[in-house]
C-alpha cells in the first residue's frame, strides 16, 4: 500500500506533496524519539503526536517514509519545511495513535 493509499484509507490529510509515493513496509508508533531511533524500520510510517522538526530529523535518520501526526496537532512551519526538504510525507489525522495504529496494521496485513 502506498503512502497516498494509506492516507485515503485512514481518512488522513496529506499535508504536502513533496515526497515519493512509495509502498509502506510497516509502521511504528511512539512519541519517544530515542525509541523511534532504536526500533523503527526503514520504509515504514511513524505514528506520533510529536509535531516538530526533530521528528523529521529522526524519520530521516531511520529512513521512515511518512510521519502520521495524530489528534489533529498543528504542524509548525519549520517541521513542514524540513519534511519537504527531506522528502518525508506528513499526514494529519484527527484520530488518536491507538486508532490509527490499529487501522494501519489492518490495512497493511490484509
Amino acid at each position: 500500500m502506498t503512502i497516498r493509499e494509506a492516507a485515503k484509507n485512514l481518512g488522513a490529510e496529506i499535508v504536502h506533496d513533496a515526497f515519493e509515493d512509495t509502498e509502506l513496509s510497516g509502521a511504528y508508533t511512539s512519541d519517544l524519539l530515542s525509541d523511534v531511533i532504536a526500533n523503527a524500520k526503514d520504509g515504514g510510517a511513524l505514528i506520533t503526536i510529536q509535531a516538530h522538526k526533530n521528528t523529521v530529523a529522526v524519520a530521516t535518520l531511520v529512513e521512515v517514509s511518512a510521519i502520521i501526526i495524530c489528534n489533529k496537532r498543528p504542524i509548525p512551519e519549520d517541521m513542514l519545511a524540513t519534511a519537504k526538504e527531506k522528502g518525508i510525507a506528513i499526514l494529519l489525522s484527527s484520530e488518536n495513535q491507538f486508532t490509527v495504529s490499529g487501522k494501519l496494521y489492518r490495512l497493511l496485513n490484509n
